[in-house]
């Protein structure tokens, strides 16, 4: 059915661009809207409900950081980012701003459909059984392992697809300190990035600013000397 079909919003500038993503996503089975900037975008996500965008990070008036540093307050929908600037600090500042994944311009088409399917792939799947959740708790915070939701003070708290997959692989092998590469190979986190392991940096400061009382002093999200990270659970 059309409506079961994954819903993507691509944010450019770029009026060739823009359309040629819409027709290329439209032809490998998605249900694509565009924007022209951030303000268009807003008015969009306001109506609509999407499970990607896909966003250019030079746009005029709002960038693409701010944009996406800004939804990261009100949603978790994952965010492609796209821009011509292929430095590897570039792409860190975009994952530190709430991006699941980078992708330097000019790219293939095959190439962007590899990315969106990896990061729908990653996205947390509601599991609507009946049953008992699988419950940590971290002091004031709680995190529902299959639902992929975390709460503070009972209060939701929202997280990337890549930081729901990261807590949950440490939650899963609690005690067990697991290393950058066992991390980027079950989550994707920094895999696509070319960051490395400081992708990998990034997404566990970001954690920890959400789980700890204070995250420069973490209690439950250690790192462990030439080891990497440790999750430590009430």
């Amino acid at each position: 059915m059309v409506a079961d079909l994954p819903h993507i919003l691509v944010v450019d500038d770029d009026d060739r661009l823009r359309e040629l993503l819409r027709k290329y996503l439209s032809d490998n089975g998605f249900i694509v809207i565009s924007a022209t900037d951030a303000a268009n975008a807003r008015a969009k996500l306001a109506s609509l409900a999407f499970d990607l965008i896909v966003l250019d990070l030079m746009m005029p008036g709002e960038s693409g950081l701010d944009f996406a540093a800004d939804l990261r307050t009100t949603s978790d929908v994952p965010i492609l980012m796209l821009t011509a600037m292929g430095e590897a600090e570039d792409r860190i500042r975009g994952l530190e701003h709430g991006a699941d994944d980078y992708l330097t311009k000019p790219f293939e088409p095959r190439e962007l459909l590899l990315r969106v399917n990896n990061i729908l792939k990653r996205a947390p799947q509601r599991n609507d059984v009946d049953e008992a959740p699988r419950m940590i708790t971290m002091g004031a915070a709680s995190f529902d392992l299959d639902r992929g939701v975390l709460k503070v003070d009972d209060r939701p708290v929202r997280l990337t697809t890549v930081e729901v997959q990261l807590l949950k692989v440490l939650a899963e092998r609690p005690g067990e300190p697991l290393s950058r590469d066992d991390l980027i190979e079950r989550t994707g986190a920094g895999a696509d990035a070319s960051g490395g392991g400081r992708a990998v940096d990034v997404q566990v400061t970001r954690l920890r600013r959400k789980i700890e009382a204070d995250p420069k002093l973490p209690r439950y999200l250690q790192t462990v000397r030439g080891k990497g990270y440790v999750l430590m659970p009430d």
